[in-house]
């Protein structure tokens, strides 16, 4: 059996060596605030605050902040980057079909010549990409227009659309090119897409987060995965599953059950259809997220299932020493030799042994995913790549992964004989590089944390959230469990955690994440600053729940006027306090006030909860500080008995719909 070649990663690559500040005997001066030309506030300057207690001690309270950015025109044009996320060949392998997030397109390359041939425009976000058996027509996925793209290879150019679910990402197509599935994102469901018709046929009930789709080789099952966990008891490990389609009936048949799962990307079969694998994620919520540096806040994993292996079963990919964060893109070489997967979050790709594998599978008698020494055994190379690596696809022979680096606007080319990096296609994309994409390169990466062990993107998955709940540190051992609020449009809603315990941005980014999170060196202050403005720069995304008008559905206009009455229903005035429009004014539904709703547990050092927004409130389950409301229902019919979060017992089950219906809206 060969020696693996074990790669020692420093903790930083060189691309990001900058200097790193200890913040070690730095005077500061008392901060300011400023706005910057993206529109929020920030620290303007450091300060040095110092105080005597009398008699006792001399103490020094340092006010850490991030540096403001050099200052940027106000008219100036924010770069317009690709992002490749997915890929696709044509049957003849000369083109490459490259899905590119940020720019709403579909690029062409000719891999004889690696030239960008063609750029052809679909919707908005686009996520995913099929073709037809004959590879005349492509099949887009637009997660922010709820339709996908047709296109003609030939031509290059849309020549229909069809509609989905809400946030559509994965695609496949049938073998009789009849029939197109679709997995919905936020509607958490699979579009049955007739294609003689261009209509829906039908809608097939998934998990929480429908995502990435993978047919079997012989057309017989679609297999789903999940990016969100499956509800569950409040405080109860997570489960995901991965959902099993018959395309012959077109029915959901099975759904294999993950255990301890949350957060599960690409899912691929190999070609003799014994064995699929799923990327995922093992979070340790449940327990503190104290002493990193002794265990782990998230295990990188992958779930193998099919005739190879039996029952699902799941596999470590990190080692004792260094994690392999956010695991996302599976291909598996057309003889089963080795499958690569990339890494997100440690710009990598991994190589694994499948003969290895099976054995280790076979061999172990016992579950052994939180075991870090078993990689070894079957992970024979790390290859390095670009930042936030996703799609990866192999030529038809094999020979050739290629491998989407999101935040570099590049194709990575790794010969799979010799696995290693062999060339970079550049997709053209800006060469300078803004504050706002440093930052999402600083989000996105796990380069920060003791031993790569995670970044900001592997608990706000694609910049959103996980659907899970945490045990800080910073509060306490078993503490203020705090639910992972939603990162859409957060300017002008300070202050952030769920007390308001952190007065700004730079605060909830800064030292305290590298104290309490990383335990490692954090941020520099003009990455700080980066960071920042990437985050505030995150939009909201579509609301489904609006007429296209603007007005509102007769439901809708009924709990409108629920959630801003004034008196109850027996003609009694409700307190101010009490009354729903009170805390949740403004534009965006926040009077950024700490308030006591009622919703206190034993486990909170205090009952008073910062007052959340409601934009897309709809998209953020489970609900309250700590997420143990599953629905907004449950928020007043199990959470609000003494009718401290707004007056609601005299609601009839009617009349409580209606508001849902109409805060869904906002």
């Amino acid at each position: 059996m060969p020696v693996r070649a074990k790669t020692r990663w420093p903790l930083r690559r060189s691309a990001r060596s900058e200097s790193q500040n200890s913040y070690q005997g730095t005077l500061l001066r008392m901060p300011t605030w400023t706005r910057n030309a993206c529109g929020f506030s920030r620290w303007d300057s450091y300060g040095l605050l110092s105080a005597k207690l009398v008699g006792i001690a001399s103490v020094v309270l340092f006010v850490i902040a991030a540096r403001p950015a050099p200052k940027q025109s106000a008219t100036a044009i924010r770069e317009q980057y690709l992002s490749p996320i997915e890929m696709l060949l044509s049957p003849d392998g000369r083109r490459l079909y490259v899905v590119c997030e940020s720019s709403n397109e579909v690029r062409v390359i000719e891999l004889e010549t690696r030239r960008l041939i063609g750029r052809i425009s679909v919707g908005r976000f686009p996520r995913g990409i099929a073709s037809s058996p004959d590879g005349r027509l492509l099949y887009v996925t637009n997660s922010w227009d709820d339709n996908v793209s047709v296109v003609d290879a030939t031509a290059m150019k849309v020549v229909q659309t069809l509609p989905a679910g809400f946030e559509p990402t994965g695609v496949v197509v049938d073998r009789g090119g009849t029939t197109l599935y679709v997995a919905n994102r936020l509607s958490s469901d699979i579009s049955v897409i007739d294609l003689k018709s261009g209509r829906e046929a039908k809608r097939l009930l998934a998990g929480r987060g429908a995502s990435y789709l993978a047919a079997s080789p012989d057309g017989k099952w679609i297999y789903c995965t999940h990016i969100y966990p499956d509800p569950g008891t409040f405080r109860t490990p997570p489960n995901s599953e991965i959902t099993v389609v018959d395309t012959g009936r077109q029915i959901v048949v099975e759904r294999k059950r993950l255990r301890n799962v949350a957060g599960v990307f690409h899912v691929a079969m190999s070609r003799d259809g014994k064995l699929g694998v799923a990327a995922q994620l093992r979070p340790k919520n449940l327990i503190p997220l104290a002493h990193v540096e002794h265990g782990w806040a998230f295990g990188d994993s992958l779930s193998l299932f099919g005739p190879d292996v039996g029952d699902v079963v799941q596999i470590p990919i990190d080692e004792l020493d260094r994690y392999y964060a956010l695991p996302w893109g599976v291909a598996i070489a057309p003889d089963k030799a080795k499958l690569f997967l990339t890494t997100a979050g440690s710009e990598s790709v991994t190589v694994i042994d499948v003969a290895r594998l099976l054995h280790s599978v076979k061999t172990r008698h016992k579950p052994f995913a939180n075991d870090l020494s078993a990689s070894a055994a079957y992970v024979i190379h790390r290859i390095p790549v670009g930042r936030n690596p996703r799609g990866a696809l192999l030529s038809a022979d094999g020979k050739q992964l290629y491998v989407a680096n999101r935040l570099d606007d590049s194709i990575s080319v790794i010969d799979t004989a010799s696995d290693k990096l062999v060339s970079t296609i550049d997709l053209g994309g800006p060469k300078n590089i803004d504050a706002i994409r440093r930052g999402e390169r600083l989000f996105f990466t796990a380069d920060f944390a003791f031993q790569g062990q995670f970044g900001c993107s592997s608990c706000h998955i694609d910049a959103t959230i996980d659907g899970l709940q945490w045990d800080l540190e910073p509060d306490g051992f078993g503490k203020d469990i705090v639910d992972n609020r939603s990162l859409e449009d957060l300017a002008g809603t300070e202050p952030f955690k769920w007390n308001g315990g952190n007065p700004d941005m730079p605060t909830e980014c800064g030292p305290r994440t590298e104290k309490f999170f990383f335990r490692s060196h954090s941020f520099t202050e003009q990455q700080l600053t980066d960071l920042v403005t990437f985050v505030y720069s995150l939009p909201y995304r579509p609301n489904r729940y609006r007429l296209p008008n603007g007005e509102l559905t007769p439901a809708q206009e009924r709990g409108k006027a629920i959630f801003e009455r004034t008196k109850a229903k027996n003609g009694t005035a409700i307190p101010e306090a009490s009354r729903c429009g009170y805390c949740h004014s403004g534009p965006k539904f926040t009077n950024q006030h700490q308030i006591d709703v009622g919703t206190g547990k034993p486990t909170d050092r205090s009952p008073v909860i910062d007052v959340p927004q409601l934009p897309n409130v709809a998209y953020s389950a489970p609900y309250l500080h700590d997420g143990s409301a599953h629905s907004l229902e449950e928020i007043w019919t199990v959470f609000n008995p003494n009718d401290k979060h707004g007056v609601t017992n005299d609601l009839t089950k009617d009349e409580l719909n209606d508001l849902i219906e109409y805060l869904k809206t906002l």
